[in-house]
């Protein structure tokens, strides 16, 4: 009896670029797959966030940016960080959605827990929730821009020259328009400085 040897490594093992140059190279759909597993939830709660948190939309705009990475996988640069091309192309998705329908965007932070007494203290949790609002309805009224710069460096926790490279704007510009972002921000929520 003939043991039939697998030589090939299990795709979960490897990497993003590597995945990406199966697919680029060979049409690879398993490797897509596994591309698509890592990615699909993040891309999805990003365009949730970015386009008024419509969950029809998020997930049409997920498949959409799919077709396209599957459309332009002989236009990948092989050793190209992946996460920052496809955010790249949400980005833009996102900019061309805003430009034709001119849309009310809307980003909702998560709540996010609290030390351990959080559950004993009620009036903490009240004012979290406050925060929480008015964090929301602050970005809600920042341009599009702006609001994408926010959801990408700090809900899906791009670097800065993951964030240049996604925007086309220099690593400089970048960290000035953070630092204005978070100088607004801090400004407004002042009232909130002992959370």
């Amino acid at each position: 009896m003939a043991v039939k040897i697998n030589f090939r490594p299990s795709l979960r093992k490897l990497s993003d670029e590597e995945l990406m140059g199966r697919v680029r190279r060979t049409g690879d759909e398993k490797a897509f797959d596994e591309l698509y597993r890592r990615y699909a939830r993040r891309l999805h709660g990003f365009f949730f966030r970015m386009l008024g948190r419509e969950e029809q939309l998020a997930a049409d705009f997920t498949q959409e940016l799919f077709l396209r990475v599957w459309a332009a996988r002989g236009r990948y640069e092989c050793g190209r960080e992946l996460c920052p091309w496809f955010f790249t192309m949400a980005y833009n998705l996102c900019r061309n959605e805003y430009r034709f329908r001119n849309i009310a965007v809307g980003f909702a932070e998560e709540v996010r827990g609290g030390p351990e007494t959080y559950e004993e203290q009620p009036e903490l949790r009240m004012d979290v929730r406050m925060f929480d609002r008015e964090l929301s309805a602050l970005l809600d009224k920042l341009p599009p821009e702006q609001r994408v710069l926010f959801a990408l460096r700090y809900e899906e926790e791009l670097t800065v020259p993951q964030l240049a490279e996604v925007m086309g704007i220099p690593e400089g510009t970048v960290k000035s328009r953070l630092h204005y972002l978070l100088q607004y921000l801090r400004k407004k929520l002042k009232v909130y400085e002992t959370l």
